[in-house]
């Protein structure tokens, strides 16, 4: 399975940005797909998950500012960052986890600031 991220960039704190992550390659129709993030200096950390079914997993710091939704016809993963602030800021990675098995895409740079 290859991850191809994409939508990172600058925005101002109180922006908006949405990132998007296409899966490809040998896909089983039950999976999860999400979105981790790494600060410099920090562990990977969870940003938000959904399910192939649709159930949505979502890390304490972005409930109620973050979306994540996901087209299945796609293969294809949202996360749509409303609100943003600095300590956002961090390399997200896109994450497919199917049949006991991770994949990780290569990460897409956002950064926060004004």
């Amino acid at each position: 399975v290859q991850l191809q991220a994409s939508g990172g960039g600058l925005v101002q704190p109180g922006g908006s940005l949405r990132l998007s992550c296409v899966a490809s390659g040998s896909i089983f129709s039950i999976n999860v797909m999400g979105w981790y993030r790494q600060a410099p200096g920090k562990q990977r950390d969870l940003v938000a998950t959904i399910s192939s079914s649709g159930r949505t997993n979502y890390g304490d710091s972005v409930k109620g500012r973050f979306t994540i939704s996901r087209d299945n016809a796609k293969n294809t993963v949202y996360l749509r960052m409303n609100s943003l602030k600095p300590e956002d800021t961090a390399v997200y990675y896109c994450n497919f986890f199917s049949r006991g098995m991770d994949y990780w895409g290569k990460g897409t740079l956002v950064t926060v600031s004004s």
